[in-house]
């Protein structure tokens, strides 16, 4: 008899749900482990990233800035004050004179003229002077030999009456007053002759200085800026009426030069003749120190501003005029200020400033400001000294907001040269 063989089904294992879920866990939680630690790297998206600088104590200046044109101290076109032909010049553009060099010379024949003319009547009167001081000795001697015989004729008439005859008693006397009258008209053509030498030696005197402005002299110091004549060009006379007259040279004085700069009506008070200005130069790269000279006192009523110079030395000429010029006037200073950036300053009904407090927490303060510089501001009341202020996307801050503060970029922060002087 054969034996049969039954085969049993199969049935899956099934294992209890705790014990599956145990066996999950460990997966699970390495899984997540991982995302964790990830995330923990960077801060939540909802915390706003601001850019923050330190409230600090230090030096802040307000200063003003103009820019302007270097004018020359003075400048001049030179003239003939007589007429005539060039008969030699001595300069050309650019060439350094001293004051009275004589630049240019002219030729005037009718001045030599007047001169040889004045000479001979200085002579001519000499010589009269010389004749008229002879004729009062021959007429002073006339009159005392006359005086003589009159005053013995008249003696001896005194002494012995009838011994000398009247006619010849008065004859006598006629004679001597004669000879006096001589006297007297001798010595007032000799004054006469002094007022004419005195009127040649005047005419002459007179001739001689116009004769000398035939020599075109440099009347300072300077440097020649225009030429616009040649030897042989006829130059009318400076004095004439006419509106063309023509110059010989253009002479400037650079060793000095000057800036007429418009101050604003709210600097005027704060601007004071002998301050310092430190003047920027672009064409040289150079700063210069110049010095306030003078200014009008009164503000003008189209532009509300004051004109004010400043002389700046330029004894090398490394200076020329018509340079632009940046001048920086520093018009308050105060060594120690709290400051910080003039972005952090948010005005409106407040004036007020975003911080970082301690809890890295955005918070405004109302402030109350003190001097400004142009990338710096003083605050007077309202924040300490490290106070993380913040300079950027103010708009978007609330009061509480968490933040995570981001040091400025340098060129947001970098305020301190400015308030020290803008060096």
């Amino acid at each position: 008899m054969q034996a049969q063989l039954q085969v049993q089904p199969q049935v899956p294992l099934r294992l209890p749900s705790a014990v599956y879920a145990a066996c999950l866990i460990p997966f699970v939680c390495s899984s997540l482990s991982g995302c964790n630690s990830k995330s923990e790297a960077s801060p939540s998206p909802s915390i706003l990233s601001v850019s923050t600088a330190p409230a600090a104590i230090r030096p802040i200046s307000r200063e003003l800035q103009i820019a302007a044109v270097f004018q020359p101290f003075q400048e001049v076109d030179l003239h003939g004050k007589v007429s005539g032909y060039i008969r030699r010049i001595n300069v050309d553009i650019g060439d350094r004179v001293h004051q009275g060099e004589v630049l240019a010379t002219l030729e005037v024949p009718e001045l030599q003229a007047q001169v040889l003319g004045a000479d001979a009547g200085v002579a001519r009167s000499q010589s009269d002077i010389a004749r008229l001081k002879n004729e009062i000795a021959r007429a002073e001697a006339n009159y005392a030999a006359s005086h003589a015989n009159y005053q013995r004729l008249k003696a001896a008439a005194e002494q012995q009456p009838g011994l000398i005859a009247a006619q010849e008693l008065d004859d006598a006397e006629a004679h001597d007053r004669a000879a006096a009258a001589q006297v007297d008209a001798a010595k007032s053509a000799a004054k006469a002759g002094e007022e004419t030498l005195g009127i040649s030696r005047a005419d002459l005197q007179r001739v001689h200085t116009m004769a000398g402005y035939a020599s075109i002299t440099a009347p300072f110091n300077g440097v020649v800026t225009m030429r616009y004549a040649d030897t042989g060009s006829l130059i009318p006379a400076g004095t004439s009426n006419s509106a063309n007259v023509q110059p010989v040279v253009r002479l400037a004085q650079s060793d000095l030069l000057r800036l007429r700069l418009p101050i604003p009506e709210e600097d005027v008070p704060l601007v004071k003749e002998g301050s310092e200005v430190k003047v920027r130069v672009p064409a040289t790269g150079q700063t210069f120190t110049g010095k306030v000279v003078l200014y009008t006192r009164n503000v003008s009523d189209t532009t509300r501003t004051m004109l004010t110079d400043v002389d700046v030395k330029n004894p090398d000429l490394l200076l020329t005029p018509g340079m632009y010029a940046n001048a920086s006037f520093q018009l308050q200073h105060k060594d120690n200020a709290l400051v910080i950036p003039a972005a952090a300053v948010l005005h409106g009904d407040h004036t007020i400033v975003w911080v970082v407090d301690q809890t890295g927490h955005a918070q405004s303060r109302t402030v109350t400001l003190g001097m400004a510089s142009a990338n710096a501001q003083e605050i007077a009341a309202g924040l300490n000294p490290g106070d993380q202020v913040i300079v950027g996307g103010q708009s978007a801050l609330q009061a509480g907001q968490a933040v995570h503060a981001v040091p400025a970029h340098m060129d947001l922060v970098d305020y301190k040269d400015q308030a020290e002087g803008g060096r």
